[in-house]
């Protein structure tokens, strides 16, 4: 799943993509780098982040599906919270809904069930201007995976098909708990939810020793990339699908290697 963030102030592309033309065009260049998905939002989760009114947000990522709808077989989903602008953009063509509160609002689930839209389930605590300030978890992976799969549930039973979930690297855990998911992401494994992880440049992998600035985080996130896909990870979330991909591919190359003996 190939990340592209049309809004001024993400942690990592922020700007760059703004315009319609420019996010056409890296969404574009991510498909041929190897995105399977296309993941679009308009407003930025990074911690502390101010949310963005809802015209803007869809005024953002509409236009941007609208142009890649009727010119890519590519599924597209949209980043959002908001039941409004998801059914616009699943209108629009859009394919998935990735929703960082988890379906918490049961009119996103209606959205997707009414349109045949897949979603994706993320945990989240607060929002994003507050999650970072609780952090306090008995068991990290163990409440995380308890309310992922309360929300699956929920979003199957309103009529959705197909959920995948996501245990929210970076969203409301402290470093040390986004790399006890990482440890722990078999914990997560149900046969009824494939699994999503995101750990794309993001500020856990600059909390090692090297306290690498986002721009340097590449070769963090390549590893935790691996991990998550040899914990049993299904799609991953990355904003650099080239590097990603070929770590990807070498990764199928050890389960194939293991599976032939």
């Amino acid at each position: 799943m190939g990340a592209l963030n049309v809004t001024p102030d993400s942690f990592w592309d922020g700007g760059r993509f703004l315009s319609t033309t420019a996010a056409v065009d890296r969404a574009l260049r991510m498909i041929d780098e190897g995105a399977d998905i296309v993941d679009i939002g308009g407003e930025s989760s990074r911690p502390g982040a101010q949310p963005t009114p809802a015209g803007e947000e869809a005024a953002r990522v509409l236009p941007v599906v609208e142009a890649l709808a009727g010119r890519v077989d590519t599924p597209l989903s949209v980043d959002t919270y908001r039941p409004e602008t998801a059914r616009r953009c699943l209108d629009a063509g859009a394919a998935i809904v990735n929703d960082i509160r988890g379906m918490t609002d049961p009119a996103m689930a209606a959205a997707a069930a009414e349109t045949g839209a897949a979603v994706v389930v993320m945990h989240m605590r607060g929002e994003p201007r507050t999650m970072q300030q609780d952090t306090a978890y008995g068991d990290v992976v163990a409440e995380v995976r308890e309310f992922l799969l309360r929300q699956a549930a929920a979003a199957r039973a309103a009529g959705v098909a197909e959920i995948a979930i996501d245990p929210g690297i970076g969203f409301g855990k402290t470093a040390g708990q986004n790399f006890a998911i990482l440890a722990r992401l078999r914990e997560f494994l149900t046969p009824d939810y494939p699994l999503l992880i995101g750990p794309s440049r993001k500020s856990f992998l600059g909390s090692l020793p090297s306290r690498l600035p986002v721009e340097e985080r590449l070769e963090g996130t390549l590893a935790a990339v691996a991990a998550a896909a040899l914990g049993g990870a299904k799609i991953v979330r990355v904003h650099d699908v080239k590097p990603c991909r070929r770590v990807l591919e070498t990764v199928d190359a050890i389960r194939g290697a293991s599976d032939d003996r």
